[in-house]
């Protein structure tokens, strides 16, 4: 899979890249807030974003709605240092980390984002 990175810490950015790397998939960005996890989204169309929740300028659960809004279809793994809240439940997120993240919960989120479950409506047409 495709890979955006986004966190404003810049050195949890790069372990986030290092660690998506060995779960083989490509990393085709990292940036350091909301505003630019939804502009390089656009400009990349990752298949999965892996993304900070405390963030200045927009933190990950609005820049998640916000790509969401533009792309239902987007797969968002939202990253924290404090045990999910509603705000985070409510983002559309695939899947909630808790920092530090580690290789065997990272890839079993990136599994989910990659393979998503089948709705009741599409089995229905099966």
């Amino acid at each position: 899979m495709r890979v955006l990175i986004a966190d404003d810490q810049k050195d949890v950015g790069t372990t986030l890249a290092d660690l998506v790397t060995h779960c083989n998939h490509e990393v085709v960005g990292v940036v350091g807030s909301g505003f630019e996890a939804i502009q390089a989204y656009s400009r990349h169309r990752p298949d999965a974003v892996v993304m900070d929740y405390w963030m200045s300028k927009l933190n990950g659960a609005t820049a998640c709605r916000n790509i969401l809004a533009r792309d239902p279809a987007a797969r968002i793994i939202l990253v924290s240092g404090s045990p999910p809240n509603t705000d985070m439940s409510d983002s559309g997120a695939v899947a909630v980390l808790l920092k530090p993240v580690n290789l065997h919960d990272l890839y079993a989120a990136l599994y989910t984002a990659a393979n998503p479950p089948v709705s009741n409506e599409a089995c229905a047409a099966c």
